[in-house]
């Protein structure tokens, strides 16, 4: 970091200080989206990032206090893995920071030896063990969205994903809740900077990205606990991968207008036209035609894909324009939009 960008403003005889400790031992600071950060990890880690509770909340830090004096202070409890100091525009500490030690002993060691020690004559620093959050519920996503497929967009949108859990939303018709288990708090934080900022589209305009309260945690722990009845169960599948056998001759067609109303879903949350891929599998002699089909929306990383049935009985290209219209009635179906 350029001297000129700590010594900019207010406190400049610390700030120089902090430049002059930074190049005499090599530490290297790196300053993003409001904290400046050492490790995570630090210059010859080897293995997997320390696991939970090894991390300390610190609090009540002198705004004019910094990495020089702060870091080889917690380092003389335990080896650190990564320490951040949360600042302000003007170059001031805010007044709180975070380490994370090797393992859980150092942390407890941190704990035990630093709380109420004093910086300076009178400031007397609060040490304790981090809360470390790092689930995020996410609510209100796409019905059609399967674990794997969001698991792969939330890895190339949000660094640091464990695993992934889907739930039905306990307070939307025909949504879905993931709960996302990241790597660190940190991870974990940024992530919800990132989906909260709207750029990755997963749901409607109602999307809400929060840290996972603990009672709603509880609360699908014992909806998995209840055996899921065989109808619902196979619902899900069948949704997805309609019936292999062909309707009986005679079957109505499709209720119209189901391809101008996704059409207009699209257009009033701004997700672009729904682009329709259609690919024939076979031909049954009783006139219909299965059909394997993806619904590409532009404002949702996610496709569609289902098979359906239809009929082949009109004009050269008619099957592709009523396996689009089945294929709408499909997601609005699965949206909770109703057909009027």
């Amino acid at each position: 970091m350029e001297a000129e960008t700590w010594t900019n403003s207010v406190n400049q005889a610390n700030k120089l200080a902090l430049l002059a400790w930074a190049r005499e031992t090599g530490i290297d600071l790196v300053q993003v989206n409001g904290q400046r950060r050492y490790g995570g990890p630090p210059a010859g880690w080897v293995g997997d990032p320390p696991p939970p509770g090894t991390e300390v909340f610190i609090g009540k830090l002198p705004q004019d206090v910094y990495e020089d004096a702060l870091i080889p202070l917690f380092q003389s409890v335990g080896k650190l893995y990564e320490f951040r100091l949360m600042m302000t525009f003007s170059g001031l500490n805010r007044g709180f920071a975070y380490a994370k030690y090797s393992s859980r002993r150092g942390a407890r060691d941190a704990v035990a030896s630093l709380n109420n020690f004093e910086v300076r004559e009178g400031c007397a620093i609060v040490v304790r063990r981090s809360t470390e959050k790092r689930e995020l519920s996410v609510d209100g996503l796409w019905a059609w969205l399967r674990p794997r497929e969001l698991e792969a967009v939330l890895r190339r949108a949000t660094p640091g994903v464990l695993r992934l859990a889907l739930h039905a939303s306990p307070g939307r018709r025909r949504t879905q809740l993931a709960v996302v288990t990241y790597s660190s708090h940190h991870a974990a934080a940024m992530a919800k900077k990132t989906l909260m900022e709207g750029n990755t589209r997963l749901g409607g305009a109602e999307m809400t990205v929060e840290w996972l309260n603990p009672s709603l945690k509880q609360k699908l722990q014992l909806c998995e606990e209840k055996p899921l009845p065989p109808a619902q169960g196979q619902g899900d599948k069948h949704r997805r991968v309609p019936a292999l056998v062909p309707p009986v001759p005679g079957s109505s067609r499709q209720p119209p207008g189901a391809l101008e109303q996704l059409n207009a879903l699209c257009r009033r949350q701004h997700l672009g036209a729904p682009l329709f891929l259609t690919r024939c599998l076979q031909a049954h002699p009783n006139g219909w035609l299965q059909l394997w089909c993806r619904v590409v929306i532009p404002g949702c990383p996610v496709p569609f894909s289902s098979l359906t049935w239809v009929r082949q009985d009109g004009p050269d290209g008619s099957w592709h324009e009523e396996a689009k219209a089945a294929v709408a009635l499909q997601v609005l179906r699965l949206l909770g939009f109703l057909l009027t």
